[in-house]
């Protein structure tokens, strides 16, 4: 195959990230705008405290993502755990909880006059629990939200690996740990690197969190500024900084992907994986398992869950309507699809012809994922109001914003898939007289279409709960799950707010399941 991309796939390619690119090109003309004022912003010692509030919480986040979602992974996809379909399910589905509605369940589970408090307060005298605000609670709550990302990619590209690298290294006469130290690991890094920057991306760009936490970090200052509406300037500078640290990110998750080669000739192993005993592991695996599932999940279950109880107790009408749940599945379905979409001509480019320009339109393309949804919002109300006045508060401007704000779970899908299938099988179909198209249709996309929809599946998931974008884009009257859950939160009515939270909750629960039975049966691995 040709080393040189095809001119229109290099046009298209950059067309679409051009378009994501425009949150940026709108902070740079405000920056521009600011003059001496950004450069004062810009050298000050606020900031630079800002910067390393934001790079701790980064890095503790991802690294218990990674530390979590990877053992996790394998449990799950290679070993004799019971009821691992279960434990695959159920580790996925913390995922669909919006950051900000798991910070306010800690908040009540386990912050000052909290449920854990009140447990331990009559029996055993505790009068005050340790603190949870600050750090602690911002890093929980965005680490149960952001390390699915990081356990379904791995878990993808685990059932995909085919077992005879492994058998040949064990042949060799090395253990099963050096084995996946020095085989399994390196070919599943492109997953685990792409799972641990969306973590990171994540926690960069979140404010509920971390404005429910009261951890200073630069997304809740750059929300603090844009309430005060009247110097865009310091928003602008502080947006900038978030950007200039996701590059830092892309660059060290470059250098952490490596150079393995990834691709497999075939869709699927000849055979499944054998799965590996786990004897006397059995009982800490599943204590492991437990403990992720039960604070990820069955903690914020039992919260809303007794919330929502409240609010049936109440005298006051319940006033519930199921056309939110309807808008937020509609809407979801239309940014995956869209997102999904518009990432192959980017991962085709990346995956098949990586050069100098290929890395840097990928690289460009994660900018606005780290970006608070409120400036790519007011960003794209810019545009739209000045030079696209027919998109302004329609539905598609508001897809176009998920796509911004979540083109990096869709493009880490794509790429990982393409990275997996091996190019030969596209020279092989271009030689029997094929056209590009015809054998990306036949050949290729049979071949991605578990990563397709695993990156699909992170951007519904994400859409579902995203919130100021929703705010600022939607078209009047148009409400969304996580609208209804923010209405009620924001007048302190938790009791209500549950309702919402648990159907966006019980909606993309299936949507899980479905993906990783798709995955698993592809693979040909055993549920």
């Amino acid at each position: 195959m040709s080393r040189r991309p095809p001119a229109p796939l290099v046009l298209v390619a950059a067309a679409i990230v051009g378009l994501i690119s425009l949150p940026l090109v709108y902070l740079l003309v405000r920056t521009v705008e600011g003059g001496e004022r950004a450069w004062e912003i810009l050298f000050s010692r606020a900031l630079l405290e800002l910067v390393v509030d934001t790079g701790v919480l980064v890095a503790a986040v991802t690294g218990t993502a990674l530390a979590v979602g990877l053992p996790l992974a394998w449990l799950t996809t290679r070993t004799d755990l019971p009821w691992r379909g279960f434990w695959a399910t159920a580790a996925a589905l913390p995922l669909v909880i919006p950051s900000y509605v798991a910070a306010l369940v800690f908040l009540a589970a386990f912050g000052p006059r909290g449920l854990l408090q009140r447990l331990l307060e009559g029996p055993f005298g505790v009068e005050r629990v340790p603190e949870i605000y600050g750090l602690p609670g911002a890093w929980l709550a965005l680490t149960v939200a952001t390390y699915p990302f990081v356990f379904i990619l791995t878990s993808a590209a685990l059932r995909d690996l085919d077992p005879s690298l492994e058998d040949a290294s064990r042949g060799l006469g090395r253990s099963r740990l050096t084995t996946f130290r020095r085989v399994t690991l390196p070919v599943i890094r492109p997953s685990l690197a792409a799972g641990a920057l969306l973590v990171a991306l994540y926690t960069l760009a979140d404010f509920g969190a971390v404005s429910l936490m009261q951890y200073d970090s630069l997304t809740r200052a750059v929300y603090l500024q844009y309430r005060a509406l009247f110097d865009r300037t310091p928003a602008a500078v502080l947006a900038l900084v978030l950007v200039a640290i996701t590059a830092l990110v892309l660059v060290l998750e470059l250098r952490a992907r490596g150079r393995a080669r990834t691709n497999r000739a075939g869709s699927g192993s000849p055979r499944p994986a054998p799965t590996v005993a786990l004897g006397g592991w059995k009982a800490p695996a599943l204590v492991f398992c437990t403990s992720v599932v039960g604070i990820a999940l069955i903690v914020p279950l039992a919260v809303l869950g007794y919330w929502a109880g409240r609010a049936f107790s109440d005298d006051e009408p319940l006033g519930w309507s199921w056309e939110p749940a309807v808008n937020s599945v509609g809407i979801s379905l239309l940014a995956a699809g869209a997102a999904v979409a518009v990432s192959l001509p980017v991962g085709i480019l990346a995956a098949r012809y990586p050069s100098a320009l290929s890395r840097t339109l990928e690289r460009l393309s994660y900018a606005g994922n780290a970006l608070p949804g409120i400036v790519i919002a007011l960003s794209l109300v810019f545009f739209a109001a000045n030079y696209a006045t027919p998109v302004y508060q329609t539905l598609a401007l508001l897809v176009f914003a998920y796509v911004v704000r979540f083109f990096p779970q869709a493009l880490a899908g794509s790429e990982a898939a393409l990275q997996r299938v091996s190019p030969r099988l596209e020279e092989a179909g271009r030689a029997l007289g094929r056209r590009p198209a015809d054998v990306f249709v036949r050949v290729t996309a049979p071949l991605v279409t578990p990563g397709l929809l695993a990156g699909g599946a992170l951007v519904f998931l994400s859409t579902m709960k995203e919130l100021p974008a929703t705010l600022l884009l939607r078209p009047i009257g148009f409400e969304t799950l996580a609208t209804e859950i923010w209405r009620y939160t924001s007048v302190a009515s938790y009791s209500r707010a549950a309702l919402p939270a648990l159907v966006l909750i019980a909606l993309s629960a299936p949507l899980v399941y479905a993906l990783r039975a798709r995955t698993a049966s592809d693979s040909g691995a055993p549920g």
